[in-house]
């Protein structure tokens, strides 16, 4: 079916006008006269049967209708840069970009990427943090390490491990208590929540019996490596998970008040990319590389289930 579409002069006009918030703006984007952009949007405005501005002396407003169109052109146009970038750029180059959360590169997949980079030295990684996860249709990466389910069904997931949900604290927080710290009396603790992952203390607490107790009620954080260093100076208790306290763990900077009540998280870390791109050497390299770190971890090995 033939689609029913403006003059693509007009589009770009009108989106350049609305998002300039001016004709002239327009014009000295797309290299033409302001008089051309009237034109443009006029004969937009006449295929769609609506004023998409308000003209008051010099100034313009989008109107009702136009602000309702506007981000309906702007994301396709967005689309457009985005498609059209892929196309231009070498579909499988040296650079490899995987998106992950900050806490797990700082706290875990840094220190193993000197191993990774001595190993395949023609590979150049790079990493993008963000607690957000990736959307592939808007996102030039080209995989992400993740916590969540194998859902999409145009996306390859290669299963990781299953983390497990447990408080720890320092050894001189539980000082600060008169008589031990139990699971009665945790309700008086200072806990240390993530807000993005607010989900994981209230899971542990589901799965610990506890009711009455607030995880929101103590200081909230935007990342886990904020929480867990907080803990660390002996402000509170914080929700762990593996891998991101093996080190605090075995040292004894962090301990674990309750370890007869670890439970496994309610989602699982998986390595993804787009189907299409699953065969690239570098994206295949680099998984099995990661699955072999995990492998050879006594702690996350036993995770993968």
């Amino acid at each position: 079916m033939m689609r029913k579409i403006p003059p693509l002069n007009s589009l770009k006009s009108f989106e350049a006008a609305a998002r300039q918030g001016s004709f002239n703006g327009a014009a000295d984007e797309l290299c033409v006269s302001v008089s051309a952009i009237s034109h443009q949007i006029k004969q937009l405005e006449a295929y769609v049967g609506v004023d998409l501005f308000s003209r008051k002396n010099r100034n313009i407003e989008l109107t009702d209708a136009g602000i309702k169109y506007y981000p309906v052109l702007r994301e396709a146009f967005d689309l457009l840069a985005y498609g059209t970038e892929k196309l231009l750029k070498p579909q499988d180059s040296k650079t490899l970009t995987i998106q992950l959360y900050s806490t797990i590169a700082i706290r875990w997949l840094i220190p193993k990427l000197p191993d990774f980079q001595r190993r395949y030295p023609e590979i150049n990684v790079r990493l993008h943090t963000s607690h957000e996860d990736v959307d592939f249709s808007h996102s030039d990466v080209d995989a992400c390490i993740k916590i969540g389910s194998a859902r999409e069904a145009d996306l390859d997931y290669s299963y990781l491990f299953t983390s497990e949900l447990f408080p720890v604290c320092s050894p001189g927080y539980l000082q600060k208590f008169p008589a031990q710290l139990t699971i009665d009396n945790l309700k008086d603790a200072s806990l240390l929540q993530v807000h993005p992952s607010k989900h994981d203390w209230l899971f542990w607490l589901k799965n610990a019996k506890l009711e009455n107790v607030d995880p929101d009620s103590g200081l909230q954080f935007d990342s886990y490596d904020h929480a867990l260093s907080t803990a660390l100076q002996g402000f509170g208790i914080a929700i762990g998970m593996q891998p991101y306290l093996q080190t605090e763990l075995a040292s004894g900077m962090l301990i674990e008040p309750f370890p007869e009540l670890r439970c496994s998280h309610l989602y699982s870390w998986y390595f993804v990319c787009r189907k299409e791109k699953s065969h690239f050497k570098k994206i295949k390299v680099f998984q099995s590389w990661l699955i072999k770190q995990i492998e050879e971890s006594a702690d996350l090995s036993r995770l993968r289930k």
